[in-house]
């Protein structure tokens, strides 16, 4: 039988993209009406009426219904999810009591401990995002991040200095991201089970020498530690100051990373030849490009940065160190990289929602201590939404987790 040949699908007009673009804006208007809804109840604004939560609700649901019918069924759903959220949360405020309220919700303390939980995660992810530009698929970021927090504590606590610390710690996380990429690129092993093994080892070398130096009583308490950083100008402006006037050097580390990352990655020849060996590494090698120093090279520049992260923990943050203390950062890192599509100013707006949400579970308990331990789970909670939100949507590497061609 004759096949007919099908008329080709017409393109979309302007007409139909600006309806497009009319009806995705709609649905953005109903996320923000549902977050409104639950903002209005809280301080400083502290409305202890249900009324205006109850109809900022019912306008995002009908602005997600007109995203859903129009054809913008992620955002329309997304509209839907923060109206459910936004009249849930809304009213539960406005039956709370106004001193726990304002306990909790203090926006300059919750976005100045949102910038501490967020810079872990920021290092590492974009330490992820090297990696994975290159077409290495790095889950090990977690056992990287536990070297850097164990050998930069251990580095600062025997020179008497964070910086030579920091360096040591770096050094580590670089030599077992090193170990990744032999196994991921000159072995062709499998990128994933590498990458695990890597945190299995993490956990056995720091767990021996954790035990072997420090013994059961754990690390002293003079370790020297990285200095916050004051700025007069910023710390002089009313609630800006509160947030970012006196922060970590680490933190100011972390943001200037991300600009450099950029530049680096998307402006810069070294950044090219890295992106298009994870796009196509047989054209960059028929360009003159060497797939393997490249992706040697971005694993360990991984494995460099998780490392920082995971020593802000220790001689940053927390000013000590524990067995597995990085608690799982590093796989909410590679959450933070695939929502963030790959790029540095996703990986830092995912790292603050999701260090914010952390920052948010640690005053939570003031409602309930017996939920203490259900709140500390709401990190991971908006990890895995988010992560299914961004599921097909996401574009990875063209070669990414396919060993080199020989």
């Amino acid at each position: 039988m004759t096949q007919v040949a099908q008329p080709p699908a017409p393109h979309a007009t302007p007409a139909d993209r600006s309806s497009r673009l009319t009806t995705a804006r709609v649905g953005w208007a109903g996320v923000a009406l549902g977050f409104l809804a639950f903002f209005v109840a809280l301080p400083p604004l502290t409305i202890r009426s249900a009324v205006p939560t109850v109809l900022l609700g019912i306008g995002a649901l009908a602005a997600g219904a007109w995203a859903i019918r129009g054809g913008e069924r992620r955002i329309g759903w997304g509209a839907v999810a923060a109206a459910a959220v936004g009249i849930a949360g809304g009213i539960a405020a406005t039956r709370s009591g106004v001193g726990n309220l304002e306990r909790v919700v203090v926006w300059s303390a919750l976005l100045a401990a949102m910038l501490r939980f967020a810079t872990p995660l920021l290092f590492a992810a974009l330490g992820g995002l090297f990696s994975e530009r290159s077409g290495v698929i790095n889950i090990g970021l977690e056992g990287m991040m536990l070297m850097g927090a164990f050998w930069g504590l251990w580095g600062a606590d025997v020179t008497g200095s964070w910086v030579i610390g920091l360096l040591i710690g770096m050094l580590a996380g670089a030599l077992l991201a090193l170990i990744h990429a032999l196994f991921s690129v000159t072995l062709r092993a499998d990128q994933i089970v590498s990458g695990f093994a890597m945190n299995l080892l993490a956990a056995g070398i720091t767990g021996f020498f954790f035990v072997s130096i420090y013994g059961t009583e754990g690390t002293p308490e003079n370790i020297p530690r990285a200095p916050d950083v004051t700025v007069p100008v910023l710390e002089s402006i009313p609630f800006v100051g509160d947030v970012i006037g006196r922060m970590s050097i680490l933190i100011w580390l972390g943001l200037f990373t991300v600009l450099l990352t950029w530049l680096v990655v998307f402006r810069s020849p070294v950044g090219l030849r890295l992106r298009s060996v994870g796009e196509n590494p047989l054209a960059a090698q028929t360009a003159g490009v060497s797939p393997v120093r490249v992706r040697y090279a971005a694993v360990g520049m991984s494995g460099l940065l998780a490392a920082i992260g995971g020593a802000y923990l220790s001689i940053g943050f927390v000013g000590s160190f524990g067995e597995d203390m990085t608690a799982g950062r590093g796989f909410i890192a590679l959450a933070v990289l695939i929502c963030g599509r790959w790029m540095p100013s996703g990986a830092l707006a995912f790292a603050c929602l999701f260090g914010f949400f952390s920052a948010l579970a640690q005053r939570l308990p003031v409602f309930s201590e017996s939920a203490a331990t259900l709140f500390q789970a709401l990190p991971y909670v908006i990890t895995l939404i988010a992560v299914a939100g961004v599921v097909g949507r996401s574009i990875p590497p063209a070669a990414i987790g396919r060993p080199l061609d020989r």
